[in-house]
């Protein structure tokens, strides 16, 4: 349709020229004059142009609506694309030259409306394999003139009246057939002419003798006509099915009868009517296609790589300078803190000397109102001497035992002692015992006593009785919550198998001491201090478990209950210092200053003995770090540092040897000085070690318990049942030696191994369940009785596990969600949490450069095989090459996010079980591989488009391929969640290649709509497909509608594919906080 609007261009421009006025010659009349002569001054008139591109914008008005509907998803601007392809106002050379040529019968050789939608539905329908059109009124069997030939058209007479608008009839062409003009071509099977678009080069013909062809187009004369010349141009089709009317590669044709070579410093692609300047002239040789650019990708690469170098090494200085500024504050603070001791000191002696004056004055008053108040106060004096003997005791033994310098010496050299310090409170000494204070905790009251030292010295003058009384009665020690755990009956069985785990386990969990859980493999002893955390998942739980003697929820404490797991799962990219600031931040109260918290991680790293690795990464697999005795004991610490008050510990001394376990042990013992209910699961404990416990806990096989009580009170209960330890043997290897069947008791024991979990019971008064008093010989039948039905066991079985699966998954659910928090402890949100999260991500990002600098590479060598060996056609729009690229950048962004979660899902099920916010780390990471998803299409494209130099803009590929990033990190992320490492990988490379076959093989359909590569791909070739205008319609009309594309999804295509990304990382998301391991 567009065509046939243009074409009534050269009847206007001869209207119009006949319109104008002309000189009249007086020996002739106008009438007399002949065409060519009006031709010739149409030609000269300037006029003409200005007439013909009114007339033309009038047509386009009156017919846009059916434009658009018929040719919408390949023309997004039809007054544009109508100006490109056949605006021929700057040149209506060759219309001036047909006119000539035909003696000004132009208007009766172009086709009308009619013949130009006969021709293009023609084209269509054979998908431009046929050069010729259904047989029409002017050429068919009975009737095929010369104009029916290809290049040559035929006049309709000026006695026949021509509507040019006429979409239904054909006028009758059949007189003065001759060859088509220069600058229109004329189809094969119709007797008309049509304009050749912009970008066209369309001359007359001319015989190959040698060939039989007529040059430069591929048809041949009619045999047995002799006088039947080469016309003009036969077609204009889609260039795959003929490229004759294209102006070739290396030249440009401003007109569709004018080819002028490329100069040097200028590059012509097929089709052009302008040349190109390229960026370096000296890279374009004369008759260039195209500019080589290569060079300006590696100045790209360079600069991107130098900027990244910047970065990090900003950011590696960045760290340095925030590790010294945390040393200087571990410096303030340790000398802040001796200051703040001599100063408590002063400050004692200065409340000794006020409380002198007011037992003084309360003893004078006594005896001038009360004779009796007297005597009462001089009763204790004279048990104890006179009254100034009680105050230089006091003062004395203030000195030895309230010395706070001592305290901390004694707290710290002598854990295991279990002493603690001595703190006055209103003259009189209250024994804390085994519920000691934190550093932090002494520090921060030195740090209150300062500025009371202050006021003191200000107001030394002035002291008031009250006064007095009021600062020496403060107490400003905060203490921790103490948990007293009891549980009758405890009973453990899967919900799907009905297997026991625990039976009727009866005791009680003391805050301040430390009890050791021993007991032979499969005893159930992980089991049970899951049990007591609440981490038991998929088991229904029967019995009673009391906080503090009420029916709570261990749940609801869960911000103060550390639990450590056997494994050693710390972060090993990050130092052991910022591991241990991370938890603290996270995990301590909120309102805690920063200097406190400080002060509690300093005080974990001395009392583990980490202070020379403080500043040493963790290590990984790849890259050694610490000693694996230290790794142990920083996997401890990272639960001491959130100052907990029930610490349970599955297996710590594993692995470890005897000096680092008596160490990580000593560490313990002050915690529970400070009242933390300890427990702890330990194998094959030494002697010293044993006898450093307070309660040990000995379960057998079965998960029921053999003792519960005092390490010290063990061996005479076990030997009053004939269990005797004997000489130079450790008692719990004894004793587990017998509970496993390897040692058996002496002949004369009163009970076997298989009672003594009912002697226990008896022994404490419990009441024995009835299945624990069936024999084993009836065990033993029941169980060979069962075997009949072995298929249905199976069977059950089998359905057994699905539902303690499926239990499993909804107690991990109903654990981690948010409950009620009876802790009193308000850990920092959601929003502070992303902030800690996101640097420490960062600092991880930072020290795995060189795997980024890997994926980089790796990326940037894709860019350059596809650029050199993937050239962006013409033909397809480079739908091969971005095809290509789509596989290639979905393959590499998704392994790369693979590492973003899938090497850290057990760090992330150990941090959420701990109460952080799962959002705040999803986010932080996702906020982190941004980066990636912004600077890898820099280095794609930085290769990929100077090695292939399409015609779409680099602005417009970078904006599709961070979009296409950002869709496949999502689906990466979900992947390395949901799937094993391995599993995730072969999905990773199998999916891209997959869904971008169904793309391509496929028209638009529902399931080819929902793969991401159909709408990458898309937005490639659009971006590009936008750039191919006039002589390029047909192609661009023709591609898309087979690849069923609309040129005007583009921004659909982006929205898409980031609403994919998004999608994919709430799927992520969804999975990362239903879906852990078993």
């Amino acid at each position: 349709m567009a065509p046939l609007l243009l074409l009534f261009l050269c009847s206007l421009a001869v209207a119009a020229a006949a319109a104008a006025p002309l000189p009249v010659n007086p020996r002739r009349s106008l009438a007399a004059q002949s065409k060519g002569d009006m031709a010739a001054m149409a030609a000269g008139n300037p006029m003409v142009a200005g007439a013909m591109n009114d007339r033309l914008k009038a047509i386009t008005a009156s017919l846009a609506k059916q434009m658009d509907r018929e040719f919408h998803y390949c023309i997004r601007n039809m007054d544009e694309e109508w100006d490109t392809a056949f605006n021929f106002s700057s040149d209506p050379t060759f219309l001036t030259n047909c006119m000539k040529d035909t003696n000004g019968d132009l208007p009766n050789r172009v086709c009308t409306a009619a013949e130009m939608k006969f021709y293009f539905e023609s084209f269509l329908e054979a998908n431009g394999r046929k050069n010729y059109v259904r047989p029409n009124k002017n050429c068919n069997l009975t009737s095929w003139i010369d104009g029916c030939e290809p290049g040559w058209a035929c006049s309709a007479g000026e006695e026949q009246k021509v509507d040019m608008q006429d979409e239904v009839h054909f006028p009758s062409r059949t007189l003065d057939c001759r060859g088509c003009c220069a600058g229109f071509f004329c189809p094969h099977g119709l007797t008309c002419m049509i304009p050749c678009p912009l970008g066209a080069y369309c001359p007359g013909s001319a015989l190959n003798k040698s060939r039989g062809v007529c040059e430069p187009y591929n048809y041949q004369p009619p045999p047995g006509k002799p006088n039947h010349t080469c016309g003009g141009a036969d077609r204009w089709a889609d260039v795959v099915s003929t490229d004759d009317v294209f102006c070739p590669p290396g030249f440009y044709c401003p007109s569709t009868i004018k080819k002028i070579p490329c100069s040097s410093g200028f590059y012509c692609r097929k089709g052009s009517t302008y040349q190109t300047k390229c960026f370096h002239k000296g890279s374009c040789k004369p008759n260039s296609a195209n500019q080589d650019i290569t060079i300006f990708g590696a100045m790209l690469v360079g600069a991107l790589s130098l900027v990244l170098l910047i970065i990090y090494n900003f950011s590696g200085q960045l760290l340095m300078n925030r590790e010294k500024k945390q040393a200087k504050s571990r410096e303030a603070a340790a000398r802040h803190a001796r200051e703040t001791a001599q100063a408590r000191e002063r400050w004692k002696s200065a409340k000794d000397v006020a409380k002198k004056h007011a037992a003084g004055l309360q003893s004078s008053l006594s005896r001038t109102f009360s004779r009796k108040k007297t005597l009462r106060t001089h009763e204790p004096a004279s048990k104890g001497g006179t009254a100034a003997e009680p105050d230089a005791k006091e003062s004395a033994g203030e000195k030895k035992d309230n010395n706070l310098t001592d305290m901390m010496r004694s707290l710290e050299e002598n854990p295991e002692k279990g002493e603690g310090f001595n703190a006055e409170v209103g003259g009189d000494k209250k024994k804390k015992g085994k519920h000691a204070h934190t550093q932090s905790q002494i520090f921060k009251y030195a740090y209150g006593q300062i500025e009371k030292e202050k006021a003191m010295e200000q107001q030394n003058q002035n002291l008031t009785f009250e006064g007095v009384i009021s600062m020496a009665t403060e107490d400003d020690i905060k203490k921790r919550p103490r948990i007293e755990i009891a549980f009758k009956d405890l009973t453990l069985t899967l919900k799907g198998s009905k297997k026991k785990l625990l039976r009727s386990v009866t005791g009680k969990l003391m805050p301040g001491r430390v009890a050791a859980v021993m007991g032979p493999s499969g005893a159930g002893k992980t089991t049970f201090l899951s049990a007591i955390a609440g981490k038991a998942t998929g088991c229904e739980t029967t019995g009673m478990v009391l906080i503090n003697g009420k029916n709570e929820r261990i749940r609801s404490y869960k911000k103060i209950i550390g639990f450590v797991p056997q494994d050693d799962i710390v972060h090993g990219n990050l130092t052991v210092q910022e591991n241990f600031w991370f938890n603290a931040r996270c995990r301590l109260s909120a309102d805690m200053s920063q200097a406190d918290k400080v002060l509690v991680v300093e005080r974990v790293i001395e009392s583990l003995g980490l202070q020379a690795v403080r500043d040493s990464l963790v290590g990984t697999v790849e890259q050694r770090g610490i000693s694996g005795g230290q790794r142990k004991r920083v996997n401890v610490g990272l639960e001491m540092v959130m100052e907990p008050s029930v610490l349970i510990l599955d297996e710590p001394t594993s692995g470890l040897d005897s000096a680092s376990s008596l160490l990580l042990l000593r560490a313990l013992r002050r915690e529970a000085l400070e009242g933390v209910n300890i427990s702890m699961v330990v194998h094959q404990p030494s002697y010293t070690l044993y006898n450093m416990f307070d309660d040990l806990i000995l379960l057998a096989k079965g998960g029921m318990t053999v003792y519960h009580g005092p390490v010290k009170k063990v061996e005479s209960y076990f030997a009053g049942l004939g269990i005797v330890v004997p000489d130079r043997v450790n008692p719990p290897d004894y004793y587990i030696d017998i509970l496993e069947g390897i040692v058996k008791p002496s002949a004369n024991a009163p009970a076997n191994v298989k009672d003594l979990p009912i002697r226990w019971m008896l022994h404490n008064g419990y009441e024995v369940p009835r299945d624990m008093l069936q024999s084993a010989s009836e065990a033993e039948s029941s169980f060979r009785g069962a075997g009949d039905n072995t298929a249905e066991s199976i069977a059950g079985e089998v359905w057994g596990n699905v539902r303690d699966i499926v239990g499993q998954k909804k107690d991990e659910y109903d654990y981690n969600k948010n409950s009620e928090n009876l802790s009193n402890r308000q850990t920092p949100g959601i929003l502070r949490q992303y902030k800690y999260y996101l640097g420490r991500c960062g600092k991880q990002r930072l020290r795995e450069a060189r795997i980024q600098g890997v994926d980089y590479l790796i990326l940037g060598m894709a860019g350059i095989c596809l650029g050199t060996l993937a050239k962006v056609s013409d033909e397809t729009f480079g739908a091969l090459g971005y095809t290509y690229t789509v596989i290639a950048v979905s393959l590499l962004c998704k392994i790369g996010a693979l590492r973003s979660f899938s090497l850290e899902k057990i760090h992330y099920w150990r941090e959420r079980a701990a109460g952080m916010s799962s959002l705040a780390y999803f986010l932080s990471k996702d906020t982190i591989d941004h980066f990636n998803t912004i600077i890898k299409p820099i280095v794609y494209l930085s290769m990929f488009y100077f090695f292939n130099n399409p015609r779409s803009s680099i602005w417009d590929n970078y904006v599709v391929l961070v979009a296409l990033v950002y869709c496949v990190t999502g689906i990466g992320y979900t992947f390395a969640i949901f799937f094993q490492p391995g599993s995730a990988q072969l999905w990773s490379a199998l999916l891209p290649v997959v869904l971008t076959l169904i793309a391509t093989q496929e028209k638009s359909s529902v399931f080819t709509n929902l793969c991401y590569t159909k709408w990458a791909l898309e937005a490639f070739v659009i971006a590009n497909a936008q750039k191919y205008s006039g002589v390029w319609l047909i192609t661009r009309c023709g591609s898309l509608m087979k690849n069923g594309y609309d040129i005007n999804d583009n921004t659909l295509c982006i929205v898409v594919l980031v609403a994919n990304g998004v999608i994919f990382r709430c799927v992520a998301f969804f999975c990362m906080v239903i879906f852990q391991k078993h």
